[in-house]
């Protein structure tokens, strides 16, 4: 306790102890911030992948009925099974892609200052097809990824 006062009582000393480590934190010229970039919107935009997985997941199955030649019966029968456990897999990978958002969150933060960049956890996200897909300064706006049909 009594270091902490004696401390706490030199209030000059702290405050260029504080100054220089703010100035030997500072980021340099050539930053980059792609990594927080692709956290933030991931964090942001996963809720809407999520509510627009029923849409997703339909637009999917129409597309592969659309491709694919299969019998009138398989056709028939692969609408409501296709579109259903395609809805759960859009509205899981949603979560999944939230998740990886929260998990680049402080990596992003710590290589902010540095010339450096991480690879995408989530890769379907960056390669992905989407609904809506704008490139904006700020953010990355990519809403209702499709996550089952990425091209590689």
């Amino acid at each position: 306790m009594f270091r902490l006062r004696s401390l706490l009582a030199r209030p000059r000393p702290m405050a260029l102890v504080a100054l220089l480590g703010i100035l030997l934190v500072a980021s340099p010229a050539a930053a980059t911030y792609e990594t927080l970039r692709r956290s933030l919107g991931n964090i942001l935009f996963a809720p809407f992948d999520m509510v627009l997985s029923p849409v997703v997941a339909t637009n999917t199955v129409y597309n592969n009925l659309r491709d694919v030649d299969d019998s009138l019966g398989v056709r028939i029968a692969y609408v409501p099974v296709g579109v259903c456990w395609n809805t759960g897999v859009q509205a899981m990978a949603a979560v999944v892609r939230e998740i990886s958002g929260l998990i680049e969150f402080i990596p992003g933060l710590i290589v902010l200052p540095l010339e450096a960049d991480l690879d995408a956890i989530y890769a379907p996200v960056e390669r992905g097809n989407a609904l809506m897909e704008v490139e904006t300064p700020p953010l990355r706006l990519k809403i209702g990824v499709d996550y089952t049909t990425v091209p590689f």
